[in-house]
C-alpha cells in the first residue's frame, strides 16, 4: 500500500508541475517531453568530425566516446553528409584552424560539453518503458548464469555449507528464518558481492534470497520481517571500493580521483549500519548479543584494514586491485560451485539448465514492476519538479544564512533513490558544472556512493515475489539514505571545507 500511494504521488505531483509550467511558464512542449520526448531530443542527427582526444576530459578514449554519443544521434561526417561541429579538446590548435578556414560556418564544442548535454536529457514515458523492459531483457543472461550457478550449489550443498557459517549472526539477526535455512547462504552471496561492488551478480543472488525468504513468509501478499531486514541492509549499498565512481572522476581529468575513497567508505558504512539500527528496533531485535557485536566489529576491522590498504595505493594500484578482487572472486565462486559439485557427483548440466531456467522466468516477471517505476520517476524528470525543488532548497538555505555549496550536489542524492544511471547522470553533470576537485564535484561523488536505488530495489526484489504490502520498508530505506546524504555532506565539509 505504501509503494502504491508514493507510486500515485510521483505522477500527480508531476503532472500538477507539468500544468503549471505550461500555464504560467508558456512552457508549450512539457507535455511532449513527458510523453514521447527522447534522451537524443533536440539532436536528433547531428554530423560532426572529432580532433584530439577527451581521455583526460570526459572519457577513457575516443573510440569509447564516439560509440556512446552514437545513441544519442551523433554520427561522424562523411562525403555524403558535411560535418555541422567540430568536437575537439583544442578549439585553437592548428589542425581545427585548417579546418575551420576550409568550411566556414562551422562551430566548435569541446568532448565536456557533448557529454554534459547528453546527460542533461530526460526520455519521456513512451521511451521510458522500451529501457525498462531493455533492462529486463539484458538482466536475462546474467541472472540465468547465476542463478544456474546457484542451482549447482544447492544440489551440492554449498548453500547450507555458508549458512551454517554465517547461521550464528544471522540466526540472531534473522530470528524468524529457521536455522540452516538456505535463505541464509544467498543472503550472505549478495552482501558479499554487494561489498565488492559485483551489482551484476549480487542482484540474481538478492533475487534467489527474497524467493527463498518468501517460502517461509506467512503472508505472500505481505513483506515478512527477514524481507524487510535483507532489503533495507541490501539498499543501504554497503561497498568496499567504488571503483565506478573513482574511474569517473578519473576519466574527468581530477587532481586526485581516489580522494573521495574514505568519505564515500564511511558514508555507506554509516547508512548500512542506520539500516541495521532501525529495523531491528522495530522488530525488537536485540543487536548488544555477543554474537552480533563480534561480527560487527570483526566486519569493521576488516573494513578500516582494507581502507588503510586502498589508500596507500596509487589510483592505477587501485584499479588494479579491485579488478583482480573482483573478478577473481566471481571465478573463485564458479570454481568452488562446480568442484564442489564433482566432489557430490551431481548431474552439474542437468542442475545449471534447472537453475538459469527461474532466471530467466525471474526477468520477465519483473518488467511490470519496473515499467510503473521508471514511469514515474521519468514524470518527475521530465516536468521538471526536481529543478524547482533545488531551486527551493537553495532559497531556503540561502535565507537561513547557512553555506549552499553542498545544495549543487543535491540533485545526485535526490534522483540516487530512484534510479542509479539517472544520479549518476547528475554526478557527472555535477564534475561538468562545477569541475571535479570542487565540493560539489567531490559532494556528488560521495553521495553516489553512500546508498543503493530504493525504488529500483523495491520495484524490483519485491516485484520478483509479488509482494503488495511492503509495510515500512520504504520508509526506513529512505531514511538509511538519508543518513548516507547527511553523513556525506559532514565528511564533504571535513575532509574538503567549503571553499574548494
Amino acid at each position: 500500500m505504501a509503494l502504491s500511494r508514493i507510486w500515485a504521488a510521483f505522477i500527480i505531483i508531476a503532472i500538477a508541475m507539468a500544468g503549471i509550467k505550461f500555464t504560467f511558464n508558456d512552457d508549450k512542449e512539457v507535455f511532449s517531453r513527458m510523453v514521447t520526448g527522447k534522451s537524443s531530443d533536440p539532436y536528433t542527427t547531428v554530423y560532426y568530425v572529432a580532433e584530439g582526444t577527451p581521455e583526460t576530459k570526459v572519457y577513457a578514449s575516443r573510440e569509447g566516446f564516439e560509440k556512446h554519443i552514437q545513441a544519442f544521434g551523433y554520427i561522424p561526417a562523411d562525403s555524403a553528409n558535411p560535418p555541422a561541429i567540430i568536437i575537439t579538446d583544442n578549439a585553437n590548435s592548428a589542425e581545427v584552424q585548417a579546418y575551420l578556414s576550409a568550411h566556414p560556418g562551422i562551430n566548435t564544442v569541446s568532448y565536456t560539453e557533448v557529454l554534459k548535454t547528453l546527460y542533461k536529457h530526460n526520455d519521456g514515458i513512451i521511451e521510458t518503458c522500451k529501457v525498462a523492459v531493455n533492462i529486463c531483457i539484458g538482466l536475462i543472461g546474467i541472472m540465468a548464469l547465476f542463478m544456474g550457478l546457484m542451482g549447482i550449489a544447492e544440489r551440492a550443498g554449498g548453500i547450507n555449507l555458508l549458512s551454517r557459517i554465517i547461521g550464528p549472526f544471522f540466526t540472531r539477526l534473522f530470528p524468524e528464518v529457521p536455522k540452516g535455512h538456505p535463505a541464509f547462504g544467498h543472503m550472505m552471496m549478495n552482501f558479499s558481492a554487494n561489498l565488492l561492488g559485483l551489482d551484476n551478480a549480487a542482484t540474481p543472488f538478492g533475487l534467489k534470497a527474497m524467493e527463498s525468504l518468501q517460502e517461509i513468509n506467512p503472508d505472500k501478499n505481505t513483506a515478512s520481517n527477514a524481507q524487510i531486514m535483507f532489503l533495507c541492509l541490501h539498499a543501504s549499498g554497503l561497498t568496499l571500493i567504488p571503483v565506478s565512481i573513482i574511474a569517473v572522476r578519473s576519466a574527468m581529468g581530477a587532481a586526485n580521483p581516489t580522494d573521495i575513497f574514505i568519505p564515500c567508505m564511511i558514508a555507506t558504512f554509516m547508512a548500512t549500519m542506520a539500516a541495521m539500527m532501525m529495523v531491528s528496533l522495530k522488530q525488537r531485535i536485540n543487536l548488544f548479543q555477543p554474537v552480533i557485536l563480534a561480527w560487527i566489529l570483526g566486519i569493521s576491522a576488516v573494513i578500516a584494514m582494507l581502507v588503510v590498504y586502498v589508500t596507500s595505493l596509487s589510483l592505477e594500484g587501485v584499479q588494479i586491485f579491485s579488478g583482480v578482487l573482483s573478478n577473481g572472486l566471481i571465478l573463485f565462486i564458479f570454481i568452488a560451485i562446480v568442484l564442489g559439485a564433482v566432489y557430490k557427483k551431481i548431474d552439474i548440466f542437468d542442475a545449471f539448465v534447472s537453475g538459469a531456467k527461474g532466471g530467466f522466468e525471474t526477468a520477465i516477471k519483473i518488467i511490470p514492476y519496473l515499467v510503473g517505476m521508471l514511469v514515474a520517476i521519468s514524470l518527475l524528470r521530465t516536468s521538471g519538479a526536481f529543478d524547482i525543488v533545488i531551486n527551493g532548497m537553495k532559497a531556503v538555505f540561502v535565507a537561513l544564512g547557512t553555506d549552499t555549496n553542498f545544495v549543487d550536489a543535491l540533485p545526485t542524492a535526490l534522483i540516487r533513490p530512484l534510479s542509479g544511471s539517472g544520479a549518476r547522470g547528475m554526478m557527472v553533470d555535477t564534475m561538468n558544472t562545477f569541475g571535479p576537485d570542487s565540493f560539489a564535484g567531490r559532494l556528488s561523488s560521495i553521495m553516489q556512493g553512500s546508498s543503493d536505488t530504493t525504488f529500483y530495489v523495491i520495484a524490483v526484489y519485491f516485484g520478483a515475489v509479488a509482494v503488495r504490502n511492503t509495510r515500512y520498508t520504504i520508509g526506513f530505506m529512505l531514511l538509511a539514505d538519508l543518513v548516507g546524504i547527511i553523513t556525506s555532506i559532514v565528511l564533504c565539509y571535513i575532509f574538503f571545507g567549503s571553499t574548494i
